[in-house]
């Protein structure tokens, strides 16, 4: 549980230093002047206020040689040793100012202080008892000698101190949140518990205390007594946003969801909720939710409108957009993150891999680069990028690099393969073509099963019109596995085109439209083959199809010669 308002027994302390302007009143017989002491001692203010500390330190050691006695000497020599962080030294110095000048209030200050810093609990105590007589009404030093007790364990004079300050100040919730805290600390929650109740009813709508009793109850396992005082929170303090996100959860429990909608939407309008929270939120129901209540995104937008610069925003948009089905919406946010914080890889990876998948190249081509750049050590984004530059005919920076990312992979045949594969694809768009088949064959060995793998070697056989016995082979294997998949269809009949063998293609061709009727690259193969079977006329309806969906060079000059042309690489 969160706490709404946190209060700590925080003791503010006003540190005084003479500062070398601090004139400490000696005791003793007046004695002549020793104009050596006193040139050395002013000497020595004078390189302490110009911060030559080490030099300041030789003047007054100095003074101390011709003079043992001086309280002030050895104040000065405590502060200087103080800036060095020789802790121990300026302790003993002090100490020996105090013996000199027992009365010194300044002495008896810093004792108490450093006492309490060193942890010498009964020390500070003594000390802060002493400047408390001198001054009964210093919230300081009262504030001292508190936490001097608490720290001690001595839990009847920390309060007694405490009480002093309240006299001092009158009512004030902050001291009875800190009276409140000291007793949690002690484990005295009853007492605490008092102290909460008594502050309620002189100050019955202040907000923290009210939020302290939530956060009370809550930590001494009373939910229901906490789910009541919610709604008393959070109309004495409106805009307290954990009030609100709390006060959900208990509506959801409930079964009441509009109402735990509402003061959701509350908490995110609210400054006090921080963006990491209200994130956890929506990450926590996006992950738990098969389906997306809409509504969820209003609560997006108020992220969006409260946070417009600020990548996690439009993460968590992407998220949601793409949980609705709304790819093209999500990626256009994701990559709003990216430009926004491009440090975030997992956002990367998902602007890289929606790309793959919609087929967007030249887009995950520059994007890969970009994130290249960031991320030089990930070996799936060199991948992507050999996987785009092939796509679009880069085949040189393919080679360059998936040689180069193939070097990161280890202990992952699969990768291995893949990045061999590709390199496959880039030899073939060089026409290298034995280099091509090696890596190929390489991948095969490293992944057998590999359908892609294996479909994308046939396709690239048939292409070149070489070993098509071998990669009927391929694709037949891979048709075997999988004989619903579109593409691997095309490829049996592009290989089956490709030796000549049209009625078989126009099959194979005819089976994969019918498992995909947009794909420009099946219909245009299908107008290949009519034309092939000698129907120009099918050939042209099939051509035109294709163009309609997506054009290239290529198909314009076959419709417009009416004349089938083999594909150029």
């Amino acid at each position: 549980m969160n706490k709404f308002i946190t209060y700590s027994f925080g003791f503010v302390f006003i540190l005084a230093s003479c500062g070398g302007t601090k004139e400490v009143v000696t005791k003793g017989d007046v004695a002549p002047p020793n104009n050596a002491y006193i040139e050395t001692f002013h000497e020595g203010v004078r390189l302490k206020t110009t911060g030559r500390v080490e030099e300041a330190i030789e003047k007054f050691q100095q003074c101390l040689a011709i003079k043992q006695d001086d309280d002030a000497v050895y104040y000065a020599l405590s502060e200087l040793e103080l800036m060095l962080d020789h802790k121990e030294a300026s302790s003993n110095y002090i100490k020996k100012a105090s013996e000199i000048d027992p009365n010194n209030t300044w002495y008896i200050q810093e004792l108490a202080y450093m006492y309490l810093n060193q942890k010498d609990y009964p020390n500070a105590i003594k000390n802060f008892d002493k400047l408390v007589k001198k001054e009964p009404g210093n919230i300081d030093w009262l504030y001292g000698s508190a936490q001097a007790s608490m720290e001690s364990g001595n839990l009847e004079k920390c309060m007694e101190a405490m009480s002093k300050i309240e006299d001092q100040l009158g009512p004030n919730p902050q001291v009875s949140l800190q009276k409140y805290s000291i007793y949690m600390e002690a484990g005295k929650n009853e007492e605490a518990l008092k102290e909460l109740i008594k502050a309620r009813e002189i100050f019955p709508d202040e907000p923290s205390i009210i939020g302290t009793t939530v956060d009370y109850y809550y930590q001494t396992g009373q939910p229901d007594k906490a789910a009541n005082m919610l709604e008393e929170l959070v109309k004495a303090d409106p805009n307290n946003g954990r009030a609100h996100l709390a006060l959900a959860d208990v509506y959801r429990k409930e079964g009441n969801e509009e109402q735990a909608f509402e003061s959701l939407k509350k908490a995110f309008e609210s400054e006090d909720v921080d963006i990491d929270t209200k994130m956890g939120v929506l990450i926590r129901v996006h992950e738990s939710s098969f389906e997306i209540d809409p509504k969820m995104f209003e609560l997006v937008d108020i992220m969006l409108e409260k946070y417009p610069n600020n990548a996690k925003s439009h993460s968590i948009h992407g998220d949601y957009l793409l949980s609705a089905g709304r790819e093209e919406e999500a990626l256009a946010a994701y990559k709003k993150s990216i430009d926004i914080d491009a440090n975030s890889y997992p956002i990367w990876n998902q602007v890289l891999i929606m790309e793959y998948q919609q087929g967007l190249h030249e887009q995950l081509y520059q994007d890969s680069k970009r994130c290249l750049e960031i991320f030089p050590s990930i070996a799936t984004v060199y991948l992507l990028n050999g996987v785009s530059a092939n796509q679009t005919k880069r085949y040189a920076e393919a080679v360059d690099a998936l040689s180069v990312g193939k070097e990161m992979v280890f202990n992952d045949k699969a990768i291995k393969a893949e990045f061999l594969g590709q390199l496959g694809e880039a030899s073939f768009g060089l026409n290298a073509f034995s280099d091509g088949k090696s890596y190929y064959k390489k991948a095969l060995e490293l992944d057998p099963n590999s359908q892609l793998i294996k479909n994308n070697f046939a396709y690239r056989l048939a292409n070149e019109k070489m070993d098509l016995d071998l990669a009927e082979s391929l694709i037949a294997q891979v048709v075997l596995r999988a004989p619903s998949e579109s593409q691997f269809l095309d490829t049996y009949g592009w290989v089956l085109f490709q030796k000549g063998e049209y009625e078989k293609a126009k099959s194979e061709f005819e089976s994969a439209y019918a498992y995909n009727t947009t794909d420009e690259v099946i219909l245009e193969h299908l107008g290949d083959v009519y034309f092939m079977l000698n129907d120009v006329e099918k050939a042209l309806l099939w051509w035109e199809k294709a163009k309609a969906i997506d054009s290239n060079p290529m198909l314009e000059k076959k419709i417009a010669d009416k004349k089938y042309y083999a594909p150029q690489d």
